[in-house]
């Protein structure tokens, strides 16, 4: 049986940690002036797939 391909597009979002699977944030990107400084400063930290997607996430990473 072949090996299984990790799906390029998923390798490059997610990466794998003891914690979890980390993931990026979304609306951290621009249009930045008119959020607050407390909004912007939640979406600095760290995030993670939610229990429902991680098996999803798991199967286009390859684990």
């Amino acid at each position: 049986m072949p090996k299984m391909k990790t799906k390029r597009a998923a390798a490059k979002r997610f990466s794998p940690t003891k914690n979890g699977i980390k993931r990026g944030s979304a609306f951290r990107s621009h249009i930045l002036t008119k959020k607050s400084r407390k909004t912007k400063r939640g979406l600095k930290s760290p995030k993670y797939v939610h229990s429902a997607n991680m098996a999803t996430v798991k199967a286009m990473l390859g684990m």
